[in-house]
């Protein structure tokens, strides 16, 4: 699946780290230049620097032949115009946008070329699941089809993970470690890397349960 997440701010980042972990093809925009560049070789996608607002970044992006549209960032306005473009100049199959203030969440509908809107309180699992609900040939993370599942664990001071490698880590039998996310933002899921309390981990799964995974960490 061929996925632009438009704006590299947390959750459009742990948006994105989670999509490239299950095999898409992603693509993140981000008008910041700095931004940008601070995450060069930290997230397995493609950057584009630019303003998603224009039709212009949106087609360097890849927008005519991408399955998904992400719009995360921290402006409604952007994440409408974003999602029209998406919809209406792109025919961009899914379309989810970002509401960050609950006023305005009676915008976000088709008329804006929003098929699913989000607000920003939801849960970053909440928003995948969102997003996969709505394509019966190409179901991103193979959610429903497949069985797979997005699990989310916290590590807390008391977790026996603490002050371990991820390398020392035994993940239930068909388990793959997506993201570790620290202080905001997401760490290259590297075997060497340490846990710290507070570290959350995101993990995708054909065959563990939310136990298991919590037991492997806690």
């Amino acid at each position: 699946m061929k996925v632009i997440v438009a704006g590299a701010g947390r959750l459009g980042r742990q948006v994105a780290q989670v999509m490239a972990a299950a095999g898409n093809q992603v693509t993140v925009v981000d008008r910041d230049d700095d931004r940008v560049a601070a995450l060069q070789d930290r997230l397995p996608v493609r950057l584009e620097a630019g303003d998603a607002c224009e039709p212009s970044v949106l087609e360097r992006a890849g927008a005519h032949s991408a399955d998904l549209v992400v719009a995360t960032t921290g402006e409604d306005e952007d994440n409408l115009v974003i999602s029209l473009l998406a919809k209406r100049q792109f025919g961009v199959e899914r379309v989810v946008a970002r509401v960050n203030d609950t006023e305005n969440a009676w915008l976000f509908d088709r008329n804006w070329g929003v098929d699913a809107a989000v607000p920003a309180a939801m849960p970053l699992i909440s928003l995948i699941e969102e997003a996969a609900g709505a394509t019966d040939t190409v179901a991103l993370l193979r959610l429903s089809k497949a069985g797979v599942n997005v699990i989310e664990t916290t590590i807390t001071a008391r977790s026996r993970a603490v002050g371990r490698t991820l390398g020392d880590i035994t993940l239930p039998a068909s388990t793959v470690l997506a993201a570790v996310v620290r202080d905001g933002s997401p760490v290259v899921p590297a075997p060497t890397l340490t846990l710290r309390a507070e570290d959350e981990i995101l993990v995708v799964s054909h065959e563990a349960t939310e136990d298991e995974v919590h037991a492997a960490f806690q």
